[in-house]
Parts: C-alpha cells; sequence; structure tokens
C-alpha cells in the first residue's frame, strides 16, 4: 500500500488543498494525519472538514489539544494562545468534538505514529541526534512516524557488532528512501502548514508499505494568498510573514 503521510497542517487549507492534489497524482491509497490539523492559520474549520473526508488515520497534536482545551494555553507562545483563541471561535461544536476525540500517539499495521515523540507524544520535540537516540526505545515497531518540529528528517538505527549506530537521514525530495527491514527508523513527513526548515513549499511524503520504502515530496502553494486571509481574519500578521522564510 502506498500511504502519502502528512502533518501539521495548521490550518493552512491552501497548502493543505495542494498537498491532496499532489497524492491524489502520485496515486496514494491511503492517508495518515500525525496531528496539528489546527493552530495558528485562517483556516481551521475547513481543513477539520476536509481531514475528516480524507484521513483514514489522524492523530491529535499539541495545538488540537490546546484548541479543545487538554493542554493549557499557557505552555504556548503568546501569538500561538492568540491563534488557538480565536479558532475557538471560529470551530463548530461538531468540529470540537471531532479534534477532541483524537489521541496523539497509535500504532496501526505494526507500525507506531505518533505527533511529537513515541515517548512524549503531545509535546517532545524530535529534532536532533540526542532526542532521536533516547526515543528508539520507546517504541517496538521497526518504524515510527512522527511530527510536531516542522522538519522533513528522519533518523535510523542499526545495530552492527553490538554497537547501537543512529544516523541522520536526510530529505532528498523525490528520492526513495529504502528501509533496511534489520534496522529502526524515526521518520518525519514536515509540514503542510508551516514549514520550517527553510523551505517554504509544503512538505508532505508517501510511505510504500510492499516496497518498504519513504520519499519525501515538496509542492508550491500561493502563500500571499494564506497571508491575506491570516490579515483579513485578524491574526497576528507574523505567521503569514513566515510562511515566506519556511520558517
Amino acid at each position: 500500500m502506498r500511504i502519502a503521510v502528512i502533518s501539521d497542517i495548521h490550518a493552512n487549507l491552501v497548502a493543505l488543498e495542494r498537498v491532496l492534489k499532489a497524492m491524489d497524482a502520485l496515486g496514494t491509497e491511503a492517508l495518515w494525519c500525525l496531528g496539528d490539523v489546527v493552530g495558528y492559520g485562517p483556516q481551521p474549520q475547513a481543513c477539520v472538514d476536509l481531514l475528516r473526508e480524507r484521513a483514514d488515520v489522524c492523530l491529535a497534536g499539541n495545538h488540537d489539544l490546546a484548541v479543545v482545551g487538554a493542554i493549557p494555553l499557557d505552555r504556548f507562545n503568546p501569538v500561538a494562545r492568540t491563534a488557538a483563541l480565536w479558532q475557538r471561535e471560529h470551530l463548530t461544536a461538531e468540529g470540537m468534538a471531532w479534534l477532541a476525540s483524537l489521541t496523539p500517539k497509535a500504532q496501526i499495521s505494526g507500525i507506531t505514529l505518533a505527533h511529537g515523540s513515541p515517548r512524549h507524544p503531545d509535546w517532545e520535540y524530535v529534532d536532533s541526534h540526542e532526542a532521536a537516540l533516547a526515543n528508539f526505545d520507546a517504541f517496538d515497531t521497526p518504524l515510527c512516524l512522527i511530527g510536531h518540529s516542522h522538519l522533513a528528517l528522519g533518523w535510523r538505527m542499526s545495530v552492527t557488532s553490538n554497537n547501537i549506530v543512529v544516523e541522520e537521514v536526510m530529505e532528498l525530495p523525490g528520492l526513495p528512501v529504502p528501509l533496511n527491514v534489520e534496522d529502526k527508523w524515526l521518520l518525519n513527513p514536515g509540514s503542510v502548514g508551516q514549514p520550517r526548515d527553510h523551505d517554504p513549499r509544503a512538505s508532505f511524503a508517501v510511505l510504500d508499505t510492499k516496497a518498504w520504502r519513504w520519499t519525501w515530496h515538496r509542492v508550491e502553494y500561493d502563500i500571499q494568498a494564506v497571508e491575506e486571509e491570516i490579515i483579513a481574519a485578524g491574526l497576528p500578521e507574523v505567521l503569514g510573514r513566515r510562511l515566506y522564510l519556511g520558517w
């Protein structure tokens, strides 16, 4: 099966629609979302509606949990708090209930899914060698898919001659990464709606469970249109400006 894996949409409908179009063109057969459907952006309800329709699996991210009141807002910076409060007023009761029904960690078809990390799924950032190394013992499947950091990257853990080696796997869009079944993997598809790796293009990945390989993809979208929506909504303007920088 070819599974499209997305994360961190952050209410960016323009980017989400562009990613869905790209994954359909690639012939993917399922869609897994690793959380943060909402937070920051100007179209929370539309993104919820679209993910409810399209996603086969969807996790809760920390911003989803904040919007529904499951995580205190004082854990977030002022811009994120402002957006969360605004989104509470622009989500239907049904949309809020759906977000509240999601969990930040799951295991599907022998694959671990976590929004943040397998050991702290609602919050921890896996964005360094040290964080990755500390998390390999927190899952017992060959593969764990994570989001939250907005970074398209991954790590491979191999055991050779009784030595544990953890290597970073860098994103090369369009180039498949063979997933050696003797190793363990932590992989992040990057962010659809707010990339933070200095590449403003929306990021997603495709997991081929038959060939057992992973491929990152990038697509351009109309950032100016999203910025204009953010300004029209009265959200902090920095949320639009940062999209151009991929940060």
